[in-house]
């Protein structure tokens, strides 16, 4: 149980490449409110998918001593030498959406495996388990990543289920960049194309912008995950996008303030990595009927 409450106004550094990203962003809107809420002085810094530039910025970041350090969305295998630098200083670091670590004192997440198996459990079902999908991925991103490895795993139970296409998302610009993706697949494949797997809803919803411009008519169906308002708004509207995994940014944040505030008191962290739910976001559970 917690008990233990940070009593005095703490410096807390938060570092991300991906402020651009929807969920990124509100993972870190929703940690500085929580932190705001404790009297605390939280930084935003975003380094535009430059990970060269990450590790520089928590280089800069520890030798300024803040009470604390929060990634949002880093793989901290990639900025190790900088994380064992905090963790030597003293510094708690807490990763929102990441990875778990010796140096990491908490990571705050979704089991990632598991949404990228339901995502593909879903998805395959929707088309009698046979056809030629789309895969978007991003790889850079951790949580993206073991995602995709849970699609691999369920790819070894449908051998009638084939990747026709595959496309690596540019960050920043995911969304443009899923649709000029997409229009690019309609034009080669056309009608081939059963259903668009998307690793998180950006290059789903750009998927959806060139099927609107280019097939309308188009019978493939498009599913991914973080449950954007934009992708739940195309599920409710009966358009291709037929599901998405909402996972609950916010309490990513709020659990990860709440273990941060424990240790700045003089406390430990419940657990070195804590998964937070994620929800299906179908028609259905919108109350909407699609022909």
């Amino acid at each position: 149980m917690m008990t233990a409450t940070a009593a005095f106004a703490a410096d807390v550094t938060i570092l991300t490449p991906y402020i651009s990203s929807i969920p990124t962003n509100e993972m870190a809107q929703a940690f500085k409110a929580e932190g705001d809420k404790r009297g605390w002085n939280t930084t935003i810094i975003d380094t535009r998918n430059d990970f060269g530039q990450l590790a520089s910025r928590i280089e800069d970041t520890v030798n300024a001593r803040p009470d604390a350090i929060v990634l949002i969305s880093v793989d901290h295998a990639q900025v190790g030498d900088q994380v064992a630098a905090a963790a030597a200083a003293g510094i708690p670091v807490v990763s929102l959406d990441g990875t778990a670590g010796k140096d990491v004192t908490v990571n705050v997440t979704s089991n990632n495996f598991d949404l990228g198996v339901m995502l593909s459990e879903e998805l395959f079902k929707a088309i009698g388990g046979k056809g030629k999908i789309v895969k978007f991925y991003h790889s850079a991103h951790p949580g993206v990543h073991q995602r995709e490895l849970g699609l691999d795993e369920v790819l070894k139970k449908y051998p009638d289920v084939r990747i026709a296409a595959a496309h690596f998302v540019k960050v920043p610009g995911p969304i443009d960049d899923g649709r000029i993706a997409m229009e690019n697949f309609l034009r080669q494949f056309g009608d081939d194309i059963d259903a668009v797997w998307a690793a998180f809803d950006d290059p789903g919803i750009g998927a959806e912008l060139a099927a609107e411009s280019e097939r309308p008519d188009a019978k493939f169906i498009i599913m991914g995950i973080d449950g954007n308002a934009q992708a739940v708004d195309m599920i409710k509207s009966c358009t291709h996008f037929k599901a998405t995994l909402r996972q609950d940014f916010g309490k990513m944040a709020a659990i990860g303030a709440e273990q941060l505030d424990e240790v700045l008191g003089g406390g430990k962290v419940d657990s070195g990595e804590i998964y937070v739910p994620a929800v299906m976001i179908t028609p259905q559970t919108l109350g909407v009927t699609c022909n």
